[in-house]
C-alpha cells in the first residue's frame, strides 16, 4: 500500500474513533457534552476565556465583541456557553461579559450550600475586576440571573445604565407540581414541559435521566440547599422605588415563571416595559435566539422605558 494511502486511511481511523467516542460522551453525558459544544463555540465565535481571582476563588467570565458594554448572566445550572446562539450577533454590536457565576460552569465555589449572597458577592467582584471597573454596563440576565441581576443593579445603580430581564426577577414565586431536582424520568420530562413551549421538540429519554444525576448533584440542588436564606434575596413590596428602567423579555410558553409573574413585574416596577415573545419558554436565547434577538437588539438600541404607562400602551407581542 503507498504511503500516502496509508496516511489517509489511518487520518480516516483517527477520526472514526473520535467521532465514535464523542458519541459515547454524548450518550453517556448529554449535559456535559453539551455544555462542552456550546463553550466550544463561544471560542470558534471569536470569545476568550479569562479567569478572576475573588474572595471566593477563581471565577471564568467569557468577553469579546466591541462597542457598549453588555453583561450576560445565565440561569440557575446553566453556564455562560447559553448564549452561544445570539452571542456572535450581539458582539457586533456590544462589549460582552458572559461570566459562569458562581458555583456553576469553571467558576468556584465548586461543593457544598450555594447562597443567593454568594453569587452576588462573586459578580460584584468581578465586575470590580480592573478590566471593567470603570465602565457602566447594560445587564442582561435569564432566570437566576435576571434575579441576581435586579439585586446587583438595586445595591450599585451607579454601575448600571439599564435592565432586561429573560423570563425571571427577584420576586418571590411557588412552583406548584413542577420541580428543578427531578428524582426519576416522569419528574424530568414535567420539568422540560414547563419550560418549553408544546410544539418544541422533546429530549430523549437517556437525556432526562442524565437531568436527574445532574440537577441533584448540582448548582440547583446546592441554591436549594439555602432555601431558608433565600427570603433575604428578594424584592417583594420593594420594587416600587427601583432605581432603573426595566425591559422584561418573555417567552409566553413558560410555565416555570409563567407570564403573569413578568406582568406583576412590569405593574410594580416603576419604569418598566414587557415584550412577549409567543411560542418560546423559559430559555429565549436556547429555545427562540433568532426571535430573542429580534426583541433584543431593538430594545438595546432604543430609549429606555420611561415612567409606567397602561399595560395595553407598553406591551409589545412577537408572534412566530
Amino acid at each position: 500500500m503507498p504511503v500516502l494511502l496509508q496516511v489517509v486511511v489511518a487520518l480516516i481511523a483517527i477520526a472514526l474513533c473520535a467521532v465514535l467516542a464523542l458519541s459515547i460522551w454524548f450518550f453517556r453525558k448529554p449535559f456535559a457534552a453539551t455544555v462542552w459544544l456550546r463553550r466550544r463555540r463561544l471560542r470558534r465565535s471569536g470569545f476568550a476565556k479569562t479567569t478572576v481571582s475573588t474572595s471566593l476563588g477563581r471565577q471564568t467570565v467569557w468577553y469579546g465583541g466591541s462597542g457598549p458594554l453588555l453583561i450576560l448572566l445565565h440561569g440557575a445550572g446553566d453556564q455562560a456557553g447559553t448564549w452561544h446562539r445570539i452571542a456572535r450577533d450581539l458582539a457586533q454590536k456590544y462589549s460582552l461579559v458572559m461570566p459562569d457565576l458562581a458555583g456553576h460552569g469553571q467558576s468556584t465555589p465548586s461543593s457544598g450550600a450555594l447562597g443567593i449572597g454568594t453569587i452576588l458577592s462573586a459578580l460584584e467582584q468581578v465586575l470590580d475586576s480592573a478590566r471593567w471597573k470603570s465602565q457602566r454596563f447594560v445587564l442582561v440576565g435569564n432566570s437566576l440571573g435576571a434575579w441576581i441581576s435586579m439585586l446587583y443593579a438595586r445595591k450599585h445603580p451607579e454601575r448600571v445604565s439599564r435592565l432586561v430581564l429573560l423570563n425571571g426577577g427577584a420576586l418571590r414565586h411557588e412552583l406548584a407540581e413542577i420541580t428543578l431536582m427531578p428524582k426519576n424520568r416522569e419528574e424530568a420530562r414535567r420539568a422540560f414541559d414547563a419550560i418549553l413551549d408544546p410544539a418544541t421538540p422533546r429530549p430523549p429519554s437517556f437525556v432526562l435521566d442524565d437531568l436527574v444525576r445532574v440537577t441533584n448533584r448540582g448548582p440547583i440542588a446546592r441554591i436549594a440547599a439555602t432555601a431558608s436564606e433565600i427570603p433575604n434575596y428578594t424584592l417583594d413590596g420593594k420594587l416600587g422605588d427601583f432605581p432603573l428602567p426595566v425591559d422584561v423579555i418573555w417567552g409566553a410558553s413558560d410555565r416555570l415563571v409563567p407570564l403573569e409573574y413578568a406582568g406583576t413585574m412590569e405593574a410594580q416596577l416603576p419604569a418598566a416595559r414587557l415584550t412577549v415573545i409567543e411560542h418560546c419558554g423559559h430559555a429565549p436565547q436556547l429555545e427562540c435566539p433568532t426571535r430573542l434577538l429580534e426583541a433584543l437588539l431593538p430594545v438595546l438600541a432604543g430609549p429606555p422605558p420611561e415612567n409606567q404607562q397602561p399595560v395595553s400602551a407598553a406591551s409589545t407581542n412577537l408572534g412566530s
